[in-house]
């Protein structure tokens, strides 16, 4: 048998298989027609590797895959999340890794293709699934992940890139877990730690089986700054990497954006203001007006005040980065709407007056409300 590697993203819950899936070793794991119930059915199936019948993946796959309905993207963000802490907090001990986190970092960049205003907002609405450190990376890539599609960049790339991401900090995972709970200045060794976390990152990863260079030189450069500044080796602008370059600017816009147990995240539209301000040396412009044109002003997931005085939540990006469109939520009296309205920000009634916080907003909601079955639970 010519065997045919599918991914998780192939896997679709409560929908009979279309063919028999095999294990690496050709045995057979699953047959045609298996319904499969729950998650942790499909993590563990990746576990043993999947793979079909070169033969059945042709037209009977591609007619299968226009018949049914996609998996919710939130619902694959979170298994992608479980997926990853297990790969990398058991790093030492995997083997095949490079296959499996590619698997993963394949997922990822589909999920952020097919909806990626549920992969943005889930930045920002999703921050109760998983760890931190995990988490983080997860949004890192799928920042980058946009940001490098919409430069054109070929697929393969785009995917690595995304590999790259959600392994950036490979080597301290569990350090920011512990800086996650405390609010204590950063001890000396911490502090080191910190410093040497891309050298030593590649250094795992190449102890685990990741071998292609460019992901590892990704993961090496990450923390490199336009001036010189950065870390681990003070390159400048042209010497580092433009790949590194997009992952050090997800970074740091989601560690702005993301809540930690020590200080509350900042705005969104903020943390770009943040970044031009504090760190507007350190980047490449070129790249921060692409991710601003990515993004918006107002990224997905923001909350906003509209100029009628109805409080919403940007949920689409727009005509253009400051008129994205908006489900408002909250009436112009306070009052709770029966159902979301869809607000276009380019009519002046409905331009964005404030961008609110959480606690400011004061509305409930979930992201299946506002974007439907693609962010189901």
């Amino acid at each position: 048998m010519e065997k045919h590697r599918i991914m998780i993203a192939d896997l679709v819950i409560g929908t009979p298989l279309p063919w028999d899936v095999f294990d690496s070793s050709g045995k057979l794991l699953l047959v045609k027609g298996h319904v499969l119930q729950h998650e942790r059915q499909i993590e563990i199936l990746a576990d043993r590797g999947l793979f079909i019948d070169a033969q059945a993946s042709g037209k009977k796959r591609q007619q299968v895959e226009q018949q049914v309905e996609r998996p919710s993207a939130l619902r694959m963000i979170n298994m992608i999340n479980r997926r990853l802490e297990a790969l990398l907090v058991n790093l030492a001990n995997e083997t095949g890794v490079q296959d499996k986190l590619l698997e993963v970092a394949t997922a990822l960049v589909r999920v952020a293709a097919s909806e990626p205003e549920v992969a943005l907002a889930s930045i920002l609405h999703n921050q109760q699934c998983g760890i931190y450190p995990i988490r983080h990376s997860i949004d890192t890539a799928i920042v980058s992940a946009l940001v490098a599609r919409s430069m054109q960049k070929p697929e393969d790339e785009v995917i690595l890139v995304a590999a790259a991401s959600l392994t950036m900090n490979a080597a301290m995972i569990r350090l920011q877990e512990k800086l996650q709970h405390s609010d204590a200045p950063l001890s000396p060794e911490d502090a080191a730690l910190i410093r040497e976390h891309p050298e030593e990152g590649v250094r795992q990863l190449r102890q685990a089986g990741v071998t292609n260079p460019e992901w590892l030189s990704w993961v090496m450069h990450h923390h490199e700054n336009e001036d010189g500044s950065g870390y681990p080796f003070g390159k400048h602008g042209a010497d580092i990497p433009v790949n590194a370059k997009i992952i050090s600017l997800a970074d740091r816009y989601c560690a702005r954006v993301s809540s930690r147990n020590y200080r509350k995240p900042l705005l969104p539209n903020a943390a770009f203001r943040d970044m031009l301000m504090v760190d507007k040396n350190t980047f490449d412009p070129t790249l921060a007006t692409i991710f601003m044109r990515e993004l918006g002003i107002y990224p997905v997931g923001t909350y906003v005040r509209l100029e009628n005085g109805e409080i919403g939540v940007v949920t689409a990006r727009g005509a253009s980065t400051t008129t994205p469109k908006v489900h408002a939520l909250i009436g112009p009296r306070g009052a709770p709407l029966v159902q979301p309205l869809k607000r276009d920000t380019e009519k002046p009634l409905y331009a964005i007056r404030d961008v609110l916080t959480e606690d400011q907003a004061a509305m409930r909601f979930s992201m299946h409300q506002l974007w439907g079955s693609a962010a189901a639970l």
